[in-house]
């Protein structure tokens, strides 16, 4: 299984390969991009069943052109091959068609430059990066099977590379939080609003959010970097900034079940906001397809081109505890379907149509 330790991707290939390895699957971690810290590699190492390996090889939305990206794909079939692997679950579509893999390959698309750029520019494909939407494309027609975390952005994939079916749909899923009690009639003891996510992506709509604190008689907190790799950077006049908050401190944070929102213009699914309701949190969002698919029902909607119309969602809840409780009773109880073991469950379904024979394979 491939993976990287720069963000979701990181989170969902080791809580799917806790439950495969539960599940007699021996699984193979192969880290593209850049290393894993010292607590990635702890949450690895102390997964029964699991091998981290840290190949060096580059990420290829991080790549600087084709060739390189091709060149990862070999040495990743050949560390493949190496490894004895029956079956190969490359959560980097891009390099799926890049190689010839040697076994059947489940490819897992979590988001990528083409569909992001739609979402971030509204423009076409910068002709510098059009190399990967080529490249993109060829690997989602050559894996054996294509999986997009939501029916919203599997129809996305699917007229984006004109692919001739639409991919299957497996939520992803995250642990319950530790502070993931029933909250009903518990207190809600942060008075603040709360955002999570990589505040220097536009997708992310942190400008439009910040506008929308400045209008608010509330704190409004956010949780993630506020540079790129690549250089992007916001500031904030209105949000106090948080920076990369530590997964436990993180916990910690939503246990207090702040207002969670986010006004994401494009989420292929959204891990920040399952651990948001895991811990039943109240869930303001953006009214896009994505959040409406997983969320309906659970959480206040909101125009994401609209500041004023958030800050008015965000007054809302603050100011009508009886809503910001049921709104936090339902996104936590929406959030009991979104389990890593759901998500397992429906992987190791599609595994077993490669290897029926067996109920586990490496």
């Amino acid at each position: 299984m491939t993976t990287d330790a720069v963000g979701g991707v990181w989170q969902y290939s080791t809580d799917l390969a806790r439950e495969l390895a539960r599940g007699g699957y021996q699984v193979s971690l192969a880290v593209l991009g850049p290393a894993p810290d010292e607590a990635q590699r702890r949450c690895a190492a102390g997964i029964d069943g699991v091998r981290l390996l840290e190949t060096g090889l580059p990420l290829d939305w991080m790549c600087e052109g084709a060739d390189e990206a091709r060149q990862a794909a070999q040495s990743l079939a050949r560390l493949a091959h190496a490894c004895g692997a029956d079956l190969i679950h490359c959560n980097s579509p891009a390099l799926a068609g890049a190689a010839a893999f040697p076994v059947p390959v489940v490819a897992v698309a979590h988001g990528c430059i083409a569909t992001w750029w739609q979402a971030a520019k509204a423009e076409p494909l910068d002709r510098a990066l059009r190399w990967h939407g080529e490249m993109m494309r060829r690997g989602l027609l050559a894996a054996d099977v294509v999986v997009a975390p939501s029916a919203s952005f599997a129809a996305t994939l699917q007229s984006t590379f004109r692919l001739p079916q639409m991919p299957l749909v497996v939520h992803n899923g995250r642990p319950a939080t530790a502070s993931g009690t029933s909250v009903t009639g518990g207190p809600h003891r942060l008075d603040a609003a709360l955002t999570i996510g990589r505040m220097w992506d536009p997708v992310k709509n942190g400008a439009l959010l910040d506008a929308a604190a400045g209008m608010i008689d509330l704190r409004f907190l956010a949780a993630g970097p506020l540079c790129s790799p690549h250089g992007e950077e916001i500031t904030f006049a209105h949000i106090q900034a948080l920076g990369q908050v530590p997964g436990p401190a993180l916990n910690e944070l939503l246990a207090l079940r702040p207002i969670a929102v986010s006004a994401a213009r494009f989420e292929p699914f959204g891990l920040a906001v399952l651990e948001a309701a895991s811990a039943g949190c109240a869930l303001v969002l953006s009214d896009i397809a994505t959040f409406r698919e997983l969320w309906d029902g659970a959480a206040l909607f909101s125009d994401p081109d609209d500041a004023e119309g958030f800050a008015a969602a965000i007054t809302r809840v603050h100011g009508d505890p009886a809503l910001r409780q049921q709104l936090g009773t339902a996104a936590q109880a929406r959030a009991a379907r979104y389990t890593p073991a759901a998500t397992a469950d429906a992987v190791m379904a599609l595994y077993r149509t490669f290897r029926p024979d067996r109920e586990a394979a490496a």
